[in-house]
């Protein structure tokens, strides 16, 4: 090392000596920021949280005492994009949790929590059931500070809502996919009003998106939305949670309990309900009728038209009724939405209100969703959906399924108070639902047909023992029978449901002490059809959608009639001077769905099996196979009304007013479709499961081929000839049965049927065989009707490749 690089060394180490000499500079302490310096300036919202808020940022003051407790997170949309979905509008709960806020080493948290599995938190058990249940973290926040009395913590949540928080967010996975939302556009993102309450915290956004193909608007490449995130709590005192029973229809909750003393994870579901307690027990207990604690309240949406608010409120207020019959009066009450005058804090999306929401959309629909507490059941919000277009929908099925019997309904301008009606039925439908009660298929089989043609019987009684069925509007009265009420309405099954879920039970501290009262009640009603659940799966020809009576063919049979009496007088009904015909158009087409609905309704007779709900005290089977006679009438109804030609709906004059062609393509795809149905997979292993059980006492699968190809080929043995239409059809039961020879079934269906190794394919080759010697014993009969004889030629050739023959 030379002497330059010593020196500079010495120079150093001195350099280093001074200044170890000198005294140290102490480096200013940050300041700490006072917790009154933190919010200055911002504005102050005071409720369960206190809420500070300012341009830039939104901070939540959490009390201590509110940690770790139960909240209700709901995510509803408040103002959407134009065909954004057919179901989404204002109002929409697009997400629901329940989430808790935790300190954990300085930091605050946001859990969700599931409460599919419990336990009890005395049981040794609990602590597997925490363990295996662990709660994701949806947001973490730095405490900002603390007021002096360190009885709360302050976070800043502004990244929380302005970010595009997954856990919170009004998109879901398929949405964003289908839209091919790429990222939110933070510029154009922002928070727009905090509010909190006693009980509840509510934000609104104004979120944006940055999309490959937005709902509308796609020149923007944006999607923006309005969004309203609600965070409610849930009660500190529980209330007791009623046991559900499949007999009688409600929605439930469902969860493990596993501190049961069953030997299994034991599922325990208890119902959806509003909390109901009267004020006065005593009276109660009397039998006299009781207000509640705290009344089932619904505003009006402040959208909703004037004319229409009378019968909105009707709807709601009808199931006073049914709550007087469990012991309850005011129970439910409807009210027009306070002016900002009167409560200038008052949203409709506010968590604390109930509404009836009325959507500018197209969609033809409503909805009665409602949130519950997942620990108890209790519902603690609703939201009714009422899409305007749905209008539409009852003005085209009253004229269509009562305009025969029903002067009213013989124009589409349909009178204010008949329109009102019906609307106030859909009310009291949803309002149902959001009460716990599920739709129940079952309840219009309990009216005998010929009921329905009585007037007396139809006014008292409406439609169904339920408002909950599909079962709109009476298509079975006839002209002259005198009916004058042709709408559904409240009946004695929601009586029957609202007090068996509603009715206070005194004397019972805990659900399962109330399961023996509970049970009594059922089985006082069980050999009364009018009291009877069942939800339709497309076998039980007694819980079917849109239908209507004990018997599916007499019903159907009285509204095909009808359905012939309206297609004359279309033109009359549904044309005004200087419009044109799309009106027109419109029914027609709704008139053949009509007829789809009758001819489903029939068919489902065909190898139908009726489930009757019964707990094991309860003599009798479950389920059981329809009688042969009854299999044996429907398919002589659909001879007749499916698959005879519908020269009723082939009215020239009609047909060339709205469409240049189509008619003989239209009715070969409705027939054919009617044909599958009949011929399917797993209709027809049904009726070999029956022969197995029933042997010959029952219809079989042998007799189901043998009738179909009768009634479809009855030219056969006059040698008449055989029609376009009738062609057609011809081919698509040949085309049906090589599906059935050639073709596996579905993948829904493939779980029920192994067609290679059933009865199935056997019983289609001998019919086809059976049907080729027909054919071959007809041809003599149409040698001087061209397409008749090149149409047995055709179809002797066809079946001849399915089974692989040769000439």
């Amino acid at each position: 090392m030379g002497s330059t690089d010593t020196q500079a060394q010495r120079r150093n180490r001195n350099q280093q000596n001074e200044a170890a000499d000198q005294p140290k500079q102490e480096t200013p302490k940050k300041q700490e920021k006072t917790y009154e310096s933190v919010v200055k300036g911002m504005q102050l919202d005071e409720g369960i949280f206190n809420v500070y808020q300012d341009d830039s940022k939104i901070m939540f003051e959490i009390p201590k005492s509110e940690l770790k407790k139960d909240m209700l997170w709901i995510t509803r949309l408040v103002a959407s994009p134009e065909n954004l979905s057919p179901f989404l509008g204002s109002g929409w709960k697009m997400n629901e949790q329940v989430v808790q806020w935790e300190e954990i080493q300085g930091k605050i948290y946001l859990k969700t929590i599931s409460f599919n599995n419990v336990a009890d938190s005395t049981d040794a058990i609990f602590k597997s059931v925490a363990n295996n249940n662990f709660a994701p973290i949806i947001g973490s926040f730095k405490i900002e500070g603390q007021p002096k009395d360190s009885s709360a913590y302050l976070i800043d949540v502004t990244g929380f809502f302005n970010q595009d928080t997954k856990a919170i967010s009004a998109l879901s996975s398929g949405m964003r996919s289908q839209m091919q939302v790429r990222r939110l556009d933070s510029d154009k993102s922002y928070v727009e009003s905090t509010k909190s309450f006693p009980i509840n915290v509510e934000v609104r956004q104004v979120m944006t998106y940055d999309a490959g193909r937005p709902p509308s608007n796609s020149e923007t490449g944006l999607i923006s939305m309005k969004v309203s995130q609600s965070m409610i709590k849930l009660p500190e005192d529980k209330m007791m949670p009623r046991l559900a029973d499949q007999r009688v229809g409600w929605f439930t909750q469902r969860n493990i309990n596993y501190s049961s003393d069953a030997l299994k994870g034991d599922q325990v579901t208890f119902l959806k309900r509003w909390r109901l307690e009267p004020k006065d027990k005593a009276a109660y207990a009397r039998g006299e009728l009781v207000e509640p604690i705290k009344p089932i309240v619904y505003y009006l949406d402040p959208a909703t038209p004037e004319k229409f608010r009378k019968w909105f409120k009707l709807g709601i207020e009808d199931w006073q009724v049914a709550f007087e019959a469990a012991g309850f009066k005011n129970a439910i009450i409807a009210k027009d939405p306070p002016s900002p005058e009167e409560d200038p804090d008052w949203s409709p999306e506010d968590a604390r209100y109930s509404t009836v929401r009325y959507i500018a959309s197209m969609t033809r629909n409503a909805v009665g969703p409602s949130t519950a507490d997942p620990r108890t059941g209790e519902i603690i919000e609703s939201d009714i959906i009422w899409f305007h277009n749905h209008l539409r929908s009852y003005r085209n099925w009253y004229m269509i399924q009562t305009g025969a019997a029903n002067p009213k309904a013989r124009t589409l301008d349909t009178p204010e108070d008949e329109i009102g009606e019906m609307m106030r039925a859909v009310i009291a439908h949803e309002i149902g639902h959001a009460l716990g009660l599920p739709h129940n298929m079952k309840a219009s089989s309990a009216y005998p047909v010929e009921s329905l043609r009585n007037p007396e019987f139809a006014e008292e009684y409406g439609v169904a023992p339920t408002i909950m069925d599909y079962a709109r509007l009476n298509y079975i009265a006839q002209p002259g029978d005198g009916v004058k009420r042709f709408i559904r309405k409240i009946g004695p099954y929601d009586k029957y449901s609202i007090n068996w879920g509603y009715r206070y039970i005194p004397n019972a501290n805990s659900p399962e002490e109330e399961k023996a009262t509970l049970n009594e009640w059922i089985i006082s009603k069980a050999n009364d059809r009018m009291y009877r659940f069942g939800g339709g799966d497309g076998t039980n020809p007694e819980a079917q959608t849109e239908d209507l009576g004990d018997n599916s063919m007499k019903a159907d049979a009285y509204g095909m009639e009808n359905l012939k009496k309206v297609v004359p007088n279309l033109l009359d009904w549904t044309t005004k001077p200087g419009e044109d015909y799309s009106d027109t158009e419109e029914i027609y087409g709704e008139i053949i769905g009509q007829w789809r609905r009758f001819v489903g309704h029939v068919i489902t007779n065909v190898g139908g099996i009726t489930e009757n709900y019964k707990s094991t005290e309860q003599q009798g089977v479950v389920y059981e196979v329809l009688p042969e006679s009854q299999q044996v009438e429907a398919m002589n109804w659909l001879m007749k009304y499916a698959f005879n030609t519908p020269e009723w709906l082939l009215d020239e004059d009609l047909l060339r007013k709205i469409e240049n062609y189509g008619a003989v393509n239209r009715i070969r795809s409705t027939q054919s479709s009617f044909l599958n149905s009949l011929l399917d997979p797993t209709r027809m292993q049904r009726l070999i499961e029956a022969e197995a059980f029933k042997g010959r006492n029952t219809y079989t699968i042998y007799q189901l081929l043998a009738d179909t190809k009768k009634g479809l080929f009855s030219e056969l043995s006059t040698g008449s000839e055989i029609s376009t239409y009738r062609r057609n059809l011809q081919r698509a039961f040949v085309e049906r049965l090589e599906y059935l020879m050639n073709n596996e079934a579905s993948s829904f269906q493939a779980r029920q049927v192994n067609i290679e190794q059933s009865d199935i394919r056997p019983a289609v080759k001998g019919e086809l065989k059976t049907l080729l010697s027909d054919l071959k014993t007809a041809q003599s009969k149409y040698t001087n009707n061209r397409a008749g004889n090149l149409h047995l030629i055709d179809l002797q050739d066809r079946i001849k490749e399915i089974l692989d023959m040769e000439d």
